[in-house]
């Protein structure tokens, strides 16, 4: 159905809060104050939609071109007020905790801040993005909240015709100043000669990846040619980033992060890092305690996470194969540092920190919803105390927002 609403606030999730009659509405792509008219779908406590037309815009909202995946188009000082306010909100309506919070931190950059993208192969020609919730690609001129380097080698691939490649991952170095892009679909064999096309005309690198109905890049992966990884600084510490393996986006803003996270884990004797990719914030942490070890489950981030400590002279960090889930195979220790994907900590994992955690946790969480879940469970259930708690912006013109917290209790596991 299609009606005409009033919003009167954003949600965590980036989605705009109306009442109805008949009950709550929540609207993608509309701002607080604002008069739109959405068409919604009736879920099971809800409705839900897309506002179709902004009948009163925000004075706050920006009318720049942007991508489709910039679904938080206010000035950026609004925009930060906003994502402070999704962390208190998750805080005191999901944790039931009323704990301060300290001032977000800005992104460094608010435009041309991503040092990653995906796009799609456009069937008319070029790259653009699928908007959110959707299968129809847009296509896009110029894509702002890209770094430049990233920017440039979509121009590149966007002029050149690649048969059969259905999508294009592009990862760049602002220490470098270059890019490497992924290429998906088609087959190694067959892009081989433009890849070393590619490199000459000024990419970095080039990898291939087949598609796979699990995800991008959980099937088959290849480097084809140029350099396969590049050397990126997150505060001070360098690590590998490539086109097929994760690593933080905004490396100005994450390395700030890194920066305070190590100053709030103190001193010790022995470390522990879940879900440490390739080992960045261990970097961090490892002239600050006399043994640090680094657990992640994908092989490639150990891999290039191993090589880049030896690579640094970091004598005290060792990596470990394994599933987080597993942490009492790595503990004792004086801090467990976790950064855990959007879902959060699992049921298993919970358990686990309330009956056998550290003294102290260091929680890096991508989404204030389930932070405020875990947060809560530790607090009730395991003794814990929310020390600190900062939202760190990463992603200006998304509704996404970082958050580093530090709990203690004492005596460490019970």
């Amino acid at each position: 159905m299609r009606r005409t609403l009033v919003i009167e606030k954003l949600v965590p999730g980036g989605l705009g809060l109306a009442r109805l009659g008949e009950g709550v509405a929540l609207v993608r792509g509309a701002l607080p104050g604002e008069e739109v008219v959405a068409e919604l779908r009736r879920r099971k406590n809800h409705y839900e939609g897309a506002a179709v037309e902004v009948l009163r815009p925000s004075p706050d909202r920006v009318e720049r071109p942007l991508p489709p995946t910039a679904d938080l188009p206010l000035r950026y000082p609004a925009q930060l007020e906003v994502k402070a306010g999704f962390v208190e909100e998750s805080l005191r309506r999901v944790a039931g905790l009323t704990a301060p919070i300290a001032p977000i931190a800005p992104s460094p950059r608010e435009l041309g801040y991503r040092t990653a993208a995906q796009y799609v192969y456009l069937p008319t020609g070029g790259l653009g993005y699928r908007r959110p919730g959707g299968r129809e690609p847009v296509g896009l001129e110029a894509d702002p909240l890209v770094a430049e380097p990233v920017e440039a080698a979509r121009r590149l691939l966007s002029s050149w015709p690649l048969v059969d490649v259905s999508e294009v991952a592009i990862k760049a170095s602002l220490r470098e100043g270059r890019a490497l892009a992924a290429l998906v679909g088609a087959s190694p064999g067959r892009l081989k000669r433009a890849a070393q096309a590619l490199v000459e005309s000024g990419l970095a690198g080039i990898w291939w990846a087949a598609p796979d109905p699990r995800g991008r890049f959980r099937g088959r992966l290849a480097h084809l040619t140029g350099k396969a990884i590049l050397m990126e600084d997150f505060g001070g510490v360098l690590a590998p980033v490539d086109p097929v393996s994760f690593s933080q986006v905004n490396p100005p803003a994450a390395g700030a992060l890194y920066r305070e996270a190590a100053i709030l884990a103190g001193e010790g004797a022995r470390a522990v890092e879940l879900y440490a990719g390739v080992g960045v914030l261990s970097l961090h942490l490892a002239p600050r305690f006399h043994q640090v070890q680094a657990v992640e489950i994908n092989a490639r981030s150990v891999q290039l996470g191993s090589k880049n400590a030896r690579k640094q002279g970091v004598e005290n960090l060792s990596f470990v194969r394994d599933d987080a889930k597993n942490l009492t195979r790595f503990l004792p220790a004086d801090l467990v540092a976790l950064d855990p994907p959007r879902a959060g900590l699992s049921r298993e994992m919970r358990k686990t920190l309330v009956e056998e955690g550290p003294e102290k946790l260091l929680y890096i969480a991508c989404d204030p919803a389930t932070w405020a879940r875990d947060v809560g469970e530790l607090v009730r259930a395991g003794g814990y105390r929310l020390e600190f708690a900062r939202p760190y912006d990463f992603f200006p013109y998304t509704h996404h927002v970082e958050v580093l917290s530090l709990l203690t209790r004492e005596g460490g596991s019970r």
